[in-house]
């Protein structure tokens, strides 16, 4: 099992830390809905619908397969897939079954068709992307596909040749419980009532996101199905527990988080600690996809190159 290391993975000899952060630092707002210049949009037939997907790099390369969370999509990776396609790696991302150009994935697609958005579908549909390509893949599973990517892993790990938390739920059974200030209230609100809060927040931007990114989150919302939201609320108050099985895996695991993420960093911790995972804390909040790209870039390719 690896160790528990409560810091950064080692800098790569692509540059010193001071430089990455400076990049970082330098980051503008821009056009979200806007993938990077030599990416490829297309769609991928999963179980339960077609999927959008984005990707980059040179076909065959060794994948990076980077998972938004709910709410999300594959744009939330795009300052970051340049820098990981120019090492080397061909990067793919897509818009989870009924989130944004993938709100025609959903239950009802499925053989037998079933009513609601759960566990299995989410992962079923991530195993075939994961299924789709040649060999493992790196994986980043970002806030709720975290979940679905332990449990991804425990079903087919030879799919995996690491696994990255960014921002994932630190805790099993009511995830939301330990979130800061509003966790107690969130064990009363059903799927409907705690999406409504969520999608109102996000709206409202308490997380004090720039002007073109919250026009962009906005604008996915005319799109992502509100079932979808409602549901995976309704899973992410039922995660599995997963860490023992974590814990004995060999491969590199990796726990990303903003120091001021909706969990206290102490339950981050906690969680790297108990499944042997290094851990890193970047600045900002839930999302070091978009407000450390390129620090958080420069760690994974740091993970990578640790993995032979």
């Amino acid at each position: 099992m690896a160790s528990y290391e409560p810091k950064k993975p080692p800098a790569p000899s692509a540059g010193p830390l001071d430089e990455v952060t400076r990049e970082d630092a330098e980051v503008r707002d821009w056009d979200w809905s806007v993938l990077p210049e030599g990416s490829v949009s297309s769609r991928f037939a999963a179980p339960s619908g077609s999927l959008a997907m984005a990707t980059m790099g040179k076909p065959g390369n060794t994948r990076v397969v980077l998972v938004p969370g709910v709410t999300g999509s594959k744009e939330d990776f795009a300052i970051m897939m340049p820098d990981l396609a120019e090492a080397g790696f061909q990067v793919v991302s897509y818009d989870l079954a009924g989130q944004y150009e993938s709100a025609g994935a959903g239950p009802e697609n499925l053989v037998p068709p079933r009513k609601h958005y759960d566990y299995e579908l989410f992962v079923d549909d991530f195993l075939a992307v994961l299924e789709s390509g040649e060999g493992p893949a790196h994986v980043v599973g970002y806030s709720f596909a975290g979940i679905v990517a332990q449990i991804a892993y425990t079903r087919r790990p030879e799919l995996f040749r690491s696994l990255t938390l960014l921002s994932c739920p630190p805790e099993p059974g009511q995830g939301f419980r330990g979130v800061t200030k509003f966790g107690r209230v969130t064990g009363w609100a059903n799927g409907r009532v705690g999406a409504a809060l969520m999608i109102w927040g996000i709206r409202r931007n308490f997380n004090k996101i720039t002007p073109h990114r919250l026009t962009f989150v906005r604008h996915r919302f005319r799109f992502t199905r509100r079932q979808s939201v409602r549901d995976i609320y309704e899973l992410m108050k039922r995660a599995p527990d997963l860490r023992q099985e974590l814990a004995a895996a060999t491969l590199p695991k990796f726990v990303a988080v903003g120091e001021h993420d909706l969990w206290p960093l102490e339950l981050h911790q906690r969680f790297a600690r108990s499944i042997g995972a290094r851990i890193a804390v970047y600045r900002g909040g839930h999302s070091p996809c978009e407000t450390s790209p390129h620090e958080f870039a420069r760690d994974l390719l740091a993970l990578y190159a640790g993995s032979g």
